[in-house]
């Protein structure tokens, strides 16, 4: 039996929503004492004795010293430095484990798999794999730890970064304290025999959908693949350079387009959180544009009910759209949205940022005015 056989699961196709009372279950979820299955994840695996080396070197994220045990999270830029692709990390000493959002899983794989050339990797999408969220510290932990799949007795969980700026990486946030400090989220992999013996195990107290898990994440100014990245993204919009991007490492694909936005100007659009108006039963949907007055000036990508914030949403906005209160067009009428800056609109060259005469393209030698942060 899997989790979406559980008596009261409302799935959306391999994912399940909820089962029956989101609000307890963001309670719940965020205590830790509640599983989400996260059906709508899936894994890639990635293992060779070249798997970080070769990661390292196509990807946004520096993985080629990534102990085992050790999580991070990267990014597959094209060469203009828009998003393709985006995938947890967490290395086990002999395989990459790739987290990724079910939709963008068998791309990223082809990907990867055709820019193997010579490396001495193997790459393969595993399906039959399960992926469970949690908060870290409560009893949640202990279950999800206990039923993990183990590769020299150490469980494989990955925590998300997003807790704290990674080494190498820049927060545009200008916030004392940051939403993300205080997500602990972690997901954990467990093979079919794993995920059938812990769903039978649990009532529903002790489980939430992923709806639950969507309002802890925008609650946190999480990006994610599904719902922040479209065809025009770069990874300053939404503050993913925070987790994603490693500014000090050599040279990869997209690398040029990193180091000029963050150095030599601003990024085309930004990311920021709305507490939308609760008076109505309207909650918009993602896509939703957003207006200043008269003037589109964005769209909703990510939005939910919180159990404590009420209905939030994060909106992808161009750079120069007002700061003050805004509204959210939906097909019942306007709701008032109060923004929140995430990424500012000056985020990238300051006057204390070097100008570049040029862009290092030699990965053995990276050029330091990259990097900032």
């Amino acid at each position: 039996m899997g989790f979406s056989d559980l008596d009261g699961a409302v799935t959306d196709g391999a994912a399940v929503l909820h089962f029956g009372d989101v609000f307890r279950e963001q309670r719940r979820l965020a205590a830790g004492s509640a599983l989400a299955p996260l059906g709508d994840r899936t894994v890639v695996e990635v293992s060779g004795p070249d798997r970080l080396t070769w990661l390292d070197s196509i990807t946004s994220q520096a993985v080629s010293r990534l102990v085992p045990g050790e999580s991070t999270e990267l990014l597959v830029l094209d060469p203009q430095g828009r998003v393709e692709h985006a995938a947890a990390v967490l290395d086990d000493g002999s395989t990459a484990w790739l987290l990724a959002d079910a939709a963008d899983a068998e791309a990223l794989a082809a990907w990867l798999t055709r820019m193997r050339f010579r490396a001495q990797v193997t790459v393969a999408a595993r399906s039959d794999l399960s992926l469970v969220g949690f908060v870290d510290g409560g009893t949640a932990a202990q279950r999800a730890t206990a039923s993990a799949l183990r590769v020299d007795d150490r469980p494989l969980v990955w925590a998300d970064p997003w807790q704290r700026v990674s080494a190498g990486g820049h927060q545009y946030a200008e916030v004392a304290s940051h939403p993300g400090a205080d997500y602990a989220w972690r997901v954990a992999i467990l093979d079919a025999a794993g995920a059938d013996a812990l769903a039978a195990e649990l009532d529903r107290d002790a489980l939430a959908g992923v709806l639950a898990a969507e309002a802890l994440r925008i609650a946190a100014w999480r990006p994610r693949w599904a719902t922040e990245v479209d065809e025009r993204s770069l990874p300053h919009e939404s503050d993913w350079i925070r987790s994603a991007v490693h500014l000090n490492k050599g040279c990869y694909r997209g690398q040029e387009t990193v180091a000029k936005v963050h150095n030599l100007g601003h990024p085309p659009r930004r990311l920021a959180a709305l507490q939308l108006d609760g008076s109505d039963a309207v909650l918009p949907e993602p896509g939703a544009s957003v207006f200043a007055g008269d003037d589109e000036v964005g769209h909703v990508t990510s939005v939910a009910r919180h159990y404590e914030d009420g209905p939030i949403a994060l909106a992808i906005l161009a750079r120069r759209a007002p700061v003050g209160d805004l509204t959210v067009q939906t097909g019942d009428g306007a709701v008032a949205a109060s923004q929140q800056v995430i990424v500012p609109a000056d985020a990238g060259a300051t006057a204390d940022v070097p100008r570049l005469t040029r862009l290092s393209r030699r990965p053995s030698a990276p050029d330091p005015r990259h990097a900032q942060g």
